[in-house]
């Protein structure tokens, strides 16, 4: 070897050659700069750099990559890197180390990796047809785009890029939706120590989407030729049965649709819809007015042997399809754009706060919109039950008022004969 500190790339080559017949020692570069190469190295034409060096009194040694993937020249570069690292007293394995650990820390905490934490946790609170819903319009509007960006790395400007890319195609309630999830993920990598603040754009940043995302009916005059033409459907008893319990008690379709004979008492006028039903998986009451009871009772000769209260016509081990009373509806003349099944809840809603008579957080109850909050939620379970009956009557009378009415314009006011 010529000068111990100079090597050539000549000796390298010769040094990885003899190696596979006799023991080479260690080939000094310079400045704690050394080739390490070893029999099983020299087999695959390979030997190692490693920098010796001192640092707070101790002798330390750390890597430089592998030759000749590595040629002397950038073996040099790497070795007088972390000499300027020792100059400015940092321990360059120690730096290598926090560097490592960073990149991990990114990959780790990209958006899609914090956004499948986030719903891995979350999800189990949610039904599977909302959870692979959610799951989906991530997968497909969001991690192709930015999922793999670290998440301290997203601006607002840059999320904004991306709902507008939903936006754009009309999706325009799809947009909030996704604004929705991503502001939750946001949320929990604060929660989670990942992150300083939430950088997801405002709502009104976006088209605003169009009300009443379930088309509905809430004019009186309207709801009671609603209610006519209900009354009026021609479909088989267990359709017919369904239809006109709809606005009476106000659920979500799936809900009603897939109701099961054991979770009605009729003689207390109760149905409790159990957690496993429920969308925000919280087990929820439904008070039952006289006209609800009387509708269950007849169709109870009908299906009361069975599982379900409205089984499918083709079979009654399951419950009608989902689009039964969507198609009920359409038979009575009402486009999609006029009512749908899930508009009674929001018919329901906007008539009851209306009315001026209901406590809110009554109303909001009705309608299984659960409070985040689980004592509060209790606590406006049993502070409102009383009320709740009441309201349920209420609102039963009020649609057979308006049924009753014709032409008339029927003030909000005017029904309660029952309650």
């Amino acid at each position: 070897m010529k000068g111990a500190d100079k090597l050539t790339d000549t000796e390298l080559r010769a040094a990885v050659r003899r190696a596979l017949h006799t023991e080479v020692p260690k080939l000094f570069d310079g400045k704690g700069l050394f080739l390490l190469v070893t029999r099983e190295s020299a087999q695959r034409g390979k030997g190692y750099w490693r920098l010796k060096y001192r640092i707070d009194g101790k002798e330390k040694l750390i890597s430089l990559g592998v030759y000749p993937e590595v040629p002397l020249k950038s073996a040099r570069k790497r070795r007088d890197k972390a000499r300027e690292q020792l100059e400015q007293k940092t321990d360059p394995s120690a730096q290598r180390q926090a560097e490592k650990a960073a990149r991990r820390n990114r990959s780790t905490n990209t958006l899609e990796a914090v956004g499948t934490e986030w719903f891995a946790k979350k999800s189990r609170a949610w039904v599977k047809s909302n959870s692979d819903r959610i799951r989906d319009r991530l997968n497909k509007d969001v991690y192709p785009h930015i999922g793999d960006l670290p998440i301290t790395d997203l601006t607002s400007p840059k999320l904004l890029e991306v709902l507008r890319l939903v936006e754009d195609r009309g999706a325009i309630e799809s947009a909030h939706r996704i604004r929705q999830y991503l502001n939750s993920i946001f949320q929990y990598a604060i929660d989670t120590h990942r992150l300083q603040a939430n950088p997801i754009p405002k709502p009104g940043a976006l088209a605003s989407p169009t009300k009443g995302r379930f088309a509905s009916i809430t004019d009186p005059k309207g709801v009671g030729s609603l209610m006519r033409a209900i009354d009026g459907y021609q479909g088989t008893l267990v359709v017919q049965t369904a239809l006109k319990l709809a606005p009476l008690a106000f659920v979500r379709p799936g809900e009603l649709r897939a109701a099961e004979w054991a979770e009605f008492d009729l003689d207390a006028a109760e149905w409790r819809i159990p957690i496993r039903r429920m969308k925000m998986k919280a087990a929820h009451f439904v008070p039952l007015s006289c006209q609800a009871v009387a509708l269950l009772k007849l169709v109870r000769q009908l299906t009361g042997s069975g599982q379900f209260v409205f089984p499918s016509e083709r079979g009654h081990k399951r419950p009608m399809s989902a689009n039964t009373l969507n198609a009920a509806l359409r038979s009575l003349g009402f486009s999609k754009t006029q009512m749908t099944a899930h508009g009674f809840r929001h018919m329901a809603s906007t008539l009851l706060n209306e009315s001026g008579k209901w406590n809110r957080d009554a109303i909001e109850r009705q309608l299984a919109h659960t409070d985040q909050d689980s004592i509060r939620a209790a606590y406006n379970f049993s502070q409102h039950l009383e009320e709740r009956r009441r309201m349920m009557q209420w609102w039963s009378d009020y649609l057979e008022t308006l049924r009753n009415a014709g032409d008339k314009v029927v003030k909000l006011s005017a029904a309660g004969k029952r309650h």
